[in-house]
């Protein structure tokens, strides 16, 4: 192939990138010289001269000109990589997701603040974060945005933002925890390797993640220097650029950048851009300067303003400038005066149904939203929602950080809000905060049902369900929504709480139980029940009561928490003997046969599981059946009759289900290869690999942990010690990577008699003596007992007399009364 061949099949956006990187080389710039000499930010040309996307062609030309080359032999190469053919999209080296970008959007008018970009550049290199602070409008974010958009191509493992609400009308700061959670989670940070409780904790996690990578972060709108000093960088070069209302005080390690509004030249210049006002005496702005400068003195010289007036200006070529001053200066209070005015007047330019809606988004909890929660706020059709929103976005009164989600400025929502409580009746105001809840409690239902982790809940009983709502094709689409949403859901919660609707502060921690299982968030889940346990006991329905009873008792039993789990599971029994329902009897049943097992009960345990099973099918659902039919293999597993569990779990995997990760399923498939593991070891091992190999699809650590385990015991028994060892080992790397202890009591004596058998009779007794000291403290006698047994047969030959004792002590465990029953 000669030279012309191998030119005519390669990618012109890739080429076009390499000729870019020749005209900077010639310059002998860096990027971000580059791009200051230019007028592009650094993010732009890091784009463009990495291949990522095509420049426009007035930048290949400006590119050009820097260096003195003509641009015209470049127009062929640069229209093709303009309209390449559709490719696949590019992903990153050894298959990881390309580094995290949550920037807004640069505006392309930035104008001036030359001297206080300057400082901020300074302070970032003298002490890696910066303050920048001002009041309201002032153009905080904007230099904060535009400041980091420079650094991007000097920071390339990320560039996050985050939105602290210190300032922000009808909700409370963003507190550090779930601002930290937050930024974990933009970089991608495994959710088991979070902490799940302990503000020092998660801040000692965020900087260690920080101190291996180059970020820079934007810490908008905090509210003091308590806010923000767990979100700052460590060791490291990662760099912060925080904004605030206040002057961080606190904060003497940060060096502070105030902005006063703009100059005159400055907010002049700025107006004009924003208006597309032509430079010199042709212009409005020039033709009028009286008005004008009325312009500039309603806007308050702020920037937020300029722009909001300028855009008005230039959409509205028939009007002068005069007729925009009148019209900013109808506004009657000392806010409409600056900021406020543009505002109204972009407001009055709708027409009625979108001047409603952009009155009722300021009832939005959260900070971003889409367009199914405004269709259900608005009550409208999803279509008219999503026009709606595009002629919001068209006048500037919101915002599209990303494509399908929309979010209002901190100050047009408290315009919206206050324009709302002026203009519109409390009680369509408190219908449409209604509607929004009872969206978010069926859109998470709706998730929730499509990634069935745990045994299923009925119908939503709080509210209507709106007519349109997300659809959730599988468990991966809805765990992501529920991901998405996690923050306005949470935000929706505090929203009912506060307005005293008692009914969906019961029904949302409810829909969000299969997400917090795959998250592994026992804590927050055990505050959220208890909060919904409050309100259904203020609504006094003996139905709501139980199920609130049953899973704050879940709940507990999860963070090994037996004796409060018991506790609550007797007063959901004494609640569903005035209340009954065969569904919620069934789950109880369900709940109290893991708590029994746990408990050291044998036989109970069993009974409670078929019970379950039967209720499940009176009540019609079999998918609870199946749920139960499974923990009925295990328990027989457990009890020895292993044929039995080999037939039950044989029957469960015959059953159709589309995911074959699903509990039941995974918990069929873990029984029958440990009930055949010595007769059939080649039938056993394959049956457990695939439960492996199915937990780590779902990305479920704690299924992966039970699965190793469960094939570490299974490879003992075979007598493949040295693999077993290596399966345990595998099974805890994973739970040291979790913040929840209990969950180890599970595999410890197994873990142990694997040591045993394999000739570590020390690493045996320290594992049985760990399983001992914590299954006390858990309330598991199941588990107490076995490492009593456990240390026992390891001494009988070195220790018999200590042996013998701990054998008496192991039983004794079984056999003294059970706190719960009064009985062994």
């Amino acid at each position: 192939m000669d030279g012309r061949e191998r030119a005519a099949k390669a990618d012109p956006q890739e080429e076009l990138a390499a000729r870019l990187r020749l005209l900077q080389d010639l310059s002998g710039l860096g990027v971000r010289a580059l791009a200051r000499d230019t007028g592009l930010s650094s993010s732009s040309l890091s784009r463009y001269l990495n291949g990522q996307t095509a420049p426009p062609w007035p930048v290949v030309v400006a590119l050009c000109r820097l260096v003195k080359r003509d641009p015209r032999p470049l127009r062929p190469l640069w229209e093709r990589a303009s309209n390449p053919l559709p490719a696949p999209p590019k992903s990153s080296r050894q298959g990881r997701p390309l580094p995290r970008n949550d920037l807004p959007r640069d505006v392309p008018d930035f104008t001036g603040r030359e001297e206080r970009l300057a400082a901020v550049f300074d302070a970032l290199d003298s002490h890696r974060a910066v303050s920048v602070d001002g009041m309201a409008g002032v153009g905080k974010t904007c230099l904060a945005v535009h400041a980091a958009h420079r650094l991007a191509a000097d920071f390339p493992d990320g560039q996050l933002y985050v939105d602290l609400h210190g300032f922000t009308e009808g909700r409370p700061p963003l507190d550090p925890d779930s601002a930290l959670r937050t930024l974990l989670a933009a970089l991608d940070v495994p959710s088991e390797r979070v902490p799940q409780e302990g503000l020092e904790r998660l801040a000692a996690c965020w900087r260690s993640e920080l101190a291996r990578r180059r970020v820079v972060v934007v810490l908008d709108n905090a509210a003091d220097a308590d806010q923000v000093r767990p979100l700052l960088p460590g060791a490291g070069p990662s760099v912060a650029l925080i904004t605030s209302r206040n002057r961080l005080l606190g904060l003497d390690e940060v060096p502070p950048v105030s902005l006063d509004v703009l100059s005159p030249e400055e907010s002049a210049r700025l107006l004009a851009r924003a208006s597309g006002d032509p430079d010199g005496p042709e212009g409005r702005l020039a033709r009028d300067p009286e008005s004008a400068a009325e312009v500039l003195r309603l806007c308050g010289r702020l920037p937020l303003a300029l722009r909001l007036a300028g855009a008005r200006l230039r959409h509205r070529p028939g009007w002068t400038v005069g007729i925009l001053a009148e019209r900013m200066a109808q506004g009657t209070s000392e806010f409409d005066a600056a900021f406020g005015a543009a505002l109204a007047m972009s407001v009055r330019q709708l027409n009625r149904s979108q001047a409603r809606l952009f009155r009722m988004l300021g009832l939005l909890p959260g900070t971003s939203f889409d367009a199914y929660v405004v269709a259900a706020l608005a009550d409208v059709p999803l279509h008219s929602a999503q026009a709606m929103l595009e002629d919001l976005l068209d006048a500037h009164l919101v915002q599209q950080p990303t494509a399908d989600r929309y979010r209002l400025h901190d100050l047009v929502h408290q315009h919206a809000r206050r324009a709302g409580a002026e203009q519109d009746p409390a009680g369509e105001r408190e219908r449409a905060l209604c509607r929004v809840l009872d969206y978010y409690v069926h859109a998470a239902a709706a998730a929730d049902a499509a990634m069935p982790f745990l045994s299923p809940g009925r119908a939503v009983r709080a509210g209507r369900s709106p007519a349109e709502l997300p659809q959730f094709p599988d468990k991966n689409a809805a765990f992501a929504w529920l991901v998405a949403e996690y923050g306005n859901l949470m935000a929706a919660f505090e929203t009912a709480a506060a307005v005293g609707s008692d009914a969906h502060v019961c029904e949302l921690p409810r829909v969000l139980r299969s997400y917090f299982a795959r998250r592994c968030g026992t804590t927050h889940l055990n505050v959220l029940f208890e909060r919904s346990l409050a309100a259904a006991e203020r609504l006094g329905d003996p139905a709501r009561l139980a199920e609130a009873h049953s899973d704050l008792g879940f709940a507990r039993y999860n963070a090994g928490r037996m004796a409060e789990a018991a506790a609550a599971y007797e007063a959901a029994g004494r609640r569903l003997s005035q209340a009954w329902d065969a569904r919620a009897e069934a789950e109880l049943a369900l709940r109290r046969g893991y708590l029994s097992w746990d408990e050291g009960h044998v036989e109970e345990p069993l009974e409670l599981f078929r019970l379950a099973g039967k209720l499940y099918e009176q009540a019609g659902c079999p998918t609870g059946a199946a749920h139960a039919a499974a923990s009925e293999a295990w328990a027989m597993l457990q009890l020895g009759h292993r044929e039995e569990a080999a037939q039950r779990a044989r029957e469960l995997l015959a059953l159709p289900h589309a995911d074959p990760a699903w509990p039941p399923g995974l918990t069929a498939r873990i029984t029958l290869g440990l009930a055949v593991a010595r007769e059939r070891p080649d039938e056993a091992a394959e049956h457990l690999h695939r439960a492996l190999e199915l937990a780590r699809e779902d990305g479920h650590l704690h299924n992966q942990a039970w699965c190793l385990n469960c094939q570490g015991v299974a490879l003992r028994q075979m007598g493949r010690y040295e693999e077993a060892l290596a399966s345990h080992r595998e099974a805890f790397a994973l739970l040291d990577e979790l913040f929840e202890e209990h969950w180890k009591i599970h595999f410890l004596n197994g873990y142990a008699e694997t040591c045993r058998l394999a000739g570590l009779p020390d690493e045996a007794l320290r594992l049985h003596r760990q399983a001992l000291e914590l299954a006390p403290r858990l309330g598991n006698r199941h588990a107490e007992a076995l490492a009593h047994e456990g240390i026992a047969t390891v001494l009988e030959k070195t220790d018999p007399a200590e042996a013998a004792r701990h054998r008496t002590a192991g039983q004794a465990v079984l056999e003294e009364p059970d706190g719960r029953t009064g009985r062994p």
